[in-house]
């Protein structure tokens, strides 16, 4: 017999699973009741609507993303910039390739987005710290002479918006060498302080 904690966990792990696979229109509480193995009046204990499901996911979500990718550059020196922004994209794409369900799930949340302002509201504070974080990455990469500080914010932003989108490709399927693809993002904003 499972405990509480337990069976909350199961019901929010087969929520994920089950909405990135069918979405959340066509997913409900029942089914998911009985993918855990509890009756449909037992998940209300849980979650009194599949709404407060999508919510709690979503939070969950949105923590672990923050958590995940919060950029320091603490550590970073000519000697190791390019080799930690080669790694950070590197993460995330084989990431990504390892959850599949990870973009199904996120972008049913965009969707949901488009309709219900507090997810749009908090899509964007996630968008805007990947920018900040790649910003203050960058900047740093001025500040220590491996990057050229013209155009620097539209360097930063072109590195978040190719990892973004090397995300939405995986998820179609599309094979392409996603980590090399990175790897030339990068070096292009390293060009010209280098000498290649």
């Amino acid at each position: 017999m499972r405990n509480r904690e337990e069976t909350y966990g199961l019901i929010v792990e087969s929520a994920y699973k089950m909405f990135a696979e069918n979405g959340f229109d066509k997913t409900s509480l029942s089914m998911i009741a009985k993918e855990v193995g509890i009756s449909k009046p037992a998940i209300y204990y849980y979650f009194d609507s599949k709404e407060k499901l999508i919510d709690v996911l979503f939070e969950e979500i949105c923590k672990e993303i923050v958590n995940q990718y919060t950029l320091t550059v603490d550590d970073l020196t000519a000697t190791n910039f390019e080799h930690y922004l080669l790694t950070i994209g590197f993460e995330m794409i084989e990431e990504q390739e390892r959850d599949v369900n990870f973009n199904k799930i996120f972008n049913e949340y965009i969707l949901l987005a488009t309709r219900k302002d507090k997810y749009m509201n908090e899509l964007n504070k996630i968008q805007m710290g990947y920018f900040e974080n790649f910003s203050k990455v960058m900047n740093h990469g001025v500040k220590i002479g491996v990057v050229d500080g013209e155009r620097i914010e539209s360097k930063s932003n072109m590195l978040v918006m190719v990892i973004d989108n090397i995300g939405n490709f995986i998820l179609t399927g599309l094979e392409l060498d996603y980590k090399t693809i990175w790897e030339e993002a990068v070096k292009s904003v390293l060009r010209g302080v280098r000498n290649d």
